[in-house]
């Protein structure tokens, strides 16, 4: 490997490292029809339902003096209404009139089990408004269901107070849709809520349960997501407790965490937000708490309406594009650089018409992978033949050194000369890997985030999604902080073929010899790196290497050296254009520069 191609990966590497701090189907369930029921009761009294994080405005002790006109309205038997379609299970609570239950059908969680994404014990879900000189929340009341409709059923939770005055909370779900349409309509409440409050706040937290085999990567990817209006989603960081407020109309806020999000659309948008994540210490289940406090503004007119529409459903990018709100911007794909999220663009659309008539991941991965090498096939050949070259010129390079010793610059002056008078370009090796590097590092993105890896099994692999561990050693001081408490063999095969290109490439040039010991050891930096990544990532740096290492074998097979030693030597003997490039009369400038200190000296 020369010096341009080590420059070229020690970039991939500080690439690799920086992507790490931003960044990772099922079996198809029968269709079913859109369905409604009612759920089991249970006897409920004036307690609430408990914040399950530490709740953005603690409304605690305003709860605690229920105004009189909503003590009727304290106690009484929560009942949930169950909403069905294709896509998801829905329970609609009648204790604060919201989604108590929320399953993806088709979905399992690493263990098996249905994959809920909110239920009424990890979420809580309520409006504050005032009454008075004091505040009441609807997490605290208990609504009437009422239902109506048989095709595409509508569920009425309201809360009736007496002489036109009601709160409802309406929802529907639509028809094979991840979408749960919601309605939050005031009647006559103009007349109770004081004049000078312009605001209704929404509080809304989530526990977010464990769903994935690896806890850790979970928390990096679990965080809360926001678009104000005509602006470019944004995030709370992944790596720490972090929190928000602005006051900007916000279109929806989600909480993301690995694979799946739940989302708030807001047809009218948000007046005004403050969203908080929290990590929880020393918990596995709970992989994060997040929160949002959203504010709607409140006009005090008789009738007052404000649509919304909840997501419960999977980070597929096919599928949150569809609703042309950026909800896919929640898939890390390297937005924050236009090339990465480019590539990726034009990666997913392969991936998913090869899904449809390819059941086999690890096979539509090898696919994947073929396609892209022949598409950087002319980079490799050109960085090929640019080593090839370079390693005819060797010898001359070498008297260089010999003649003119420490001087480096001079050295590197004729360097450049005879890299002219031979039509070689010194970049020629390292232009062709760095315009690949994109692409590498799109893929790095890409396969991580897949969800549709997920809990897709390969040879040994059982989830290409996470790391495929052949033996699970348990903790071990230094050892498990660096490289984990687990050995991946895809991650093992993706290391020995890195070495074995490594090898290949330092036999083809053999022009830098110093350096050779980086192209070694990053493939073992790289073993700790991966370990813990995805196996689909690795499987595809795997095949890639492999089908580099052919292609290596078989250019040196169809590039004859004897013409190519011809051509240089023809290249020679053709007159050179006195013109010096700009880089080539600065490293004179430098060389005489030096020249005249040293004289100076003696």
């Amino acid at each position: 490997m020369d010096k341009n191609s080590i420059i070229g990966a020690v970039l991939i590497v500080l690439i690799l490292l920086g992507g790490s701090y931003f960044f990772r189907q099922p079996e198809t369930p029968k269709p079913s029809k859109a369905g409604i029921s009612v759920d089991s009761t249970h006897k409920g009294n004036v307690s609430s339902s408990g914040d399950s994080s530490k709740a953005i405005a603690d409304s605690s002790k305003a709860r605690a003096n229920v105004p009189e006109l909503y003590r009727p309205f304290t106690t009484g038997t929560d009942k949930e209404v169950v909403l069905e379609n294709e896509k998801l299970i829905v329970k609609i609570s009648s204790k604060g009139g919201r989604v108590s239950y929320a399953e993806v059908k088709g979905m399992k969680t690493w263990d098996g089990k249905p994959l809920i994404l909110t239920d009424k014990n990890s979420g809580t879900f309520g409006y504050n408004f005032a009454s008075g000189n004091d505040l009441i929340n609807t997490a605290d009341l208990y609504f009437t269901p009422s239902i109506s409709g048989d095709k595409n059923p509508v569920v009425d939770m309201a809360v009736n107070l007496g002489n036109g005055q009601s709160i409802h909370q309406i929802y529907s779900l639509e028809p094979n849709s991840y979408l749960l349409n919601n309605e939050l309509k005031l009647e006559g409440m103009d007349k109770i809520i004081p004049k000078k409050i312009n605001y209704i706040d929404l509080d809304w937290t989530s526990d977010i349960q464990r769903h994935e085999k690896d806890v850790k990567i979970s928390r990096t990817h679990t965080t809360v997501f926001y678009r104000n209006h005509d602006e470019t989603p944004d995030n709370l960081s992944e790596a720490k407790d972090a929190e928000e407020k602005f006051k900007a109309k916000t279109d929806w806020v989600a909480f993301k965490e690995q694979f799946f999000t739940q989302a708030l659309i807001s047809k009218e948008g948000f007046e005004r937000a403050e969203v908080r994540t929290e990590q929880p210490q020393d918990n596995d289940k709970i992989i994060k708490k997040l929160s949002a406090r959203l504010s709607l503004i409140y006009n005090h007119t008789p009738v007052q309406s404000y649509k919304m529409q909840f997501f419960y459903g999977p980070l597929s990018y096919t599928t949150l594009s569809a609703y042309n709100l950026d909800l896919e911007r929640q898939i890390p794909l390297g937005w924050g650089f236009a090339p990465l999220a480019w590539i990726n663009r034009l990666i997913i659309p392969i991936f998913y018409e090869l899904s449809k008539v390819i059941s086999n991941y690890g096979l539509i991965i090898l696919i994947l992978t073929i396609i892209i090498k022949m598409v950087t096939l002319p980079f490799t050949y050109k960085s090929y033949l640019s080593s090839a070259k370079m390693k005819i010129l060797k010898p001359e390079l070498d008297e260089l050194k010999k003649k003119y010793g420490d001087d480096m610059t001079r050295v590197q002056s004729e360097q450049m000369k005879i890299y002219k008078k031979a039509g070689v370009s010194p970049f020629g090796g390292c232009l062709p890997m760095l315009l690949q590097f994109p692409i590498l590092i799109a893929m790095f993105r890409f396969f991580p985030s897949s969800i549709e890896l997920r809990q897709q099994a390969f040879l040994w692999a059982k989830d290409l999604s996470t790391y495929d561990s052949i033996w699970d050693f348990g903790h071990l001081p230094i050892i498990s902080s660096v490289y984990g408490d687990h050995v991946s063999l895809f991650t093992l095969l993706m290391t020995a073929s890195t070495l074995i290109y490594s090898y290949m490439n330092a036999s083809l040039n053999p022009t830098q010899n110093e350096f050779k010991w980086m192209s070694y050891l990053m493939p073992i930096f790289f073993l700790g790196l991966f370990n813990n990544y995805s196996a689909g990532l690795s499987l595809y740096y795997f095949l890639f290497n492999l089908l580099t290492i052919g292609q290596q074998y078989l250019f040196k097979l169809f590039i004859n050296e004897k013409k190519l030693i011809a051509q240089i030597e023809e290249n020679k003997r053709k007159p050179v254009s006195n013109k010096k490039s700009k880089f080539q009369q600065r490293l004179e400038e430098i060389s005489k520069q030096q020249q005249e200190m040293k004289k100076r000296k003696k």
